[in-house]
């Protein structure tokens, strides 16, 4: 047993990363001898808060980073500056972050700079492609190279460790901890906010969901994404299109421009994750460019087309849950007619498939870390 309590300092800025850490800092509370410090940079103020609101997570310390129009380059500068003396103040044992943003990269540079070694949740996802996704795929592989602990949400994750010269006894497969959210989230019987979702007749009518907001995909391609959606149904009227637009105004404008005015398209404010997940278990078809949306829905078992060009998670486009489509309109509409022709209501689906894990990821990182701290006090 760990003789001392060792305090872990876990830290996230994105929803998303609030998201698959949420179940992390819960076990490690429960745990009798790791002292979690829970630390925000707020990459993303709004949507960080109602993450924080939806799971209890008290945060020890908000960096509060976010401010309009700031660059990468800004956002690095000031998780550096202020990382440096929280550390110096609480000098943890251990810092946790998670995939592949600008605050897990420089949180590990910050905590390598400290000298404290660094464990990563969600390890080992690869394109291998520098710019595509922009910056998250150099985010994680630099991190890599600081990371004393690689928790890995799958096999293939492990694979890509190993072949890149991690030592195997640094490497270990938890699973992900979306699955341990998702599980704790969803609710069979949910009523929406929204009016027009709770009121779409989602046993007539096949159910589109819609989320795009990637860097790579701005200006021409997005136009693109818009024009299948647009082709979709009129193509296929009996479809009704719920798309969740991202605040981002170069993303909005170009949304609303095409598909403002087409029958059977709802273009809704963002949902809060709660929403969003009981949304998704609704859904027949998900068309996307996030990342972690293809594990949420491959844990649905939600047919999904991946409007990117590449991926980090091939697990899903092996198991044939995601097709990646790209932003191509002729593809992405062949696609979506093909499953709408061919694929039959879903929306009474249930959770969960487990490519992604069983929902006791966030159980076994505890267990790991505990195992770790035992050894290197012996």
């Amino acid at each position: 047993m760990v003789e001392e309590i060792k305090k872990v300092a876990i830290i996230f800025g994105t929803r998303p990363e609030a998201i698959k850490m949420a179940p992390v800092v819960k076990e490690l509370k429960q745990s009798q001898n790791l002292n979690p410090v829970v630390i925000t940079t707020a990459q993303h103020r709004e949507l960080l808060d109602q993450v924080l609101e939806l799971f209890q997570l008290e945060v020890d310390y908000d960096l509060d980073i976010m401010k309009p129009k700031q660059n990468l380059s800004q956002i690095t500068i000031k998780i550096l500056q202020q990382l440096k003396p929280l550390f110096e103040q609480e000098e943890p044992d251990l810092v946790l972050v998670h995939g592949d943003t600008t605050t897990t990269f420089t949180s590990s540079l910050a905590a390598f700079y400290a000298q404290i070694p660094i464990g990563h949740v969600e390890a080992g996802l690869r394109t291998y492609e520098k710019y595509d996704p922009f910056p998250e795929e150099m985010n994680r592989r630099l991190c890599g190279v600081l990371t004393e602990m690689h928790f890995a949400p799958t096999e293939q994750a492990k694979n890509n460790l190993l072949q890149e010269g991690i030592d195997e006894s640094q490497v270990f497969i938890t699973g992900n901890t979306i699955v341990d959210a998702l599980l704790e989230i969803y609710e069979k019987d949910y009523r929406f906010s929204k009016g027009v979702i709770n009121d779409l007749d989602l046993l007539k009518e096949k159910l589109i969901l819609v989320t795009t907001h990637r860097r790579e995909n701005l200006g021409q391609p997005l136009v693109n994404i818009c024009r299948a959606i647009k082709e979709l149904v009129v193509s296929y009227p009996q479809a009704e299109v719920v798309f969740p637009v991202h605040p981002n105004p170069k993303i909005s404008k170009i949304v609303k421009n095409v598909l403002s005015d087409v029958p059977n398209v709802h273009l809704i404010e963002p949902l809060n994750y709660k929403e969003f997940i009981n949304l998704m278990v609704r859904a027949d078809i998900i068309l996307t460019d996030s990342g972690g949306i293809q594990e949420e829905a491959s844990s649905l078992g939600k047919p999904t087309l991946l409007l990117r060009e590449t991926t980090e998670r091939p697990e899903a486009i092996v198991s044939g849950s995601v097709q990646l489509v790209g932003t191509n309109k002729t593809r992405i509409v062949k696609a979506g007619l093909n499953l709408l022709h061919e694929q039959p209501i879903t929306s009474s689906s249930s959770v969960v498939t487990d490519l992604y894990g069983d929902g006791q990821a966030a159980v076994r990182i505890r267990e790991l870390l505990i195992t770790y701290f035992n050894n290197i006090n012996k």
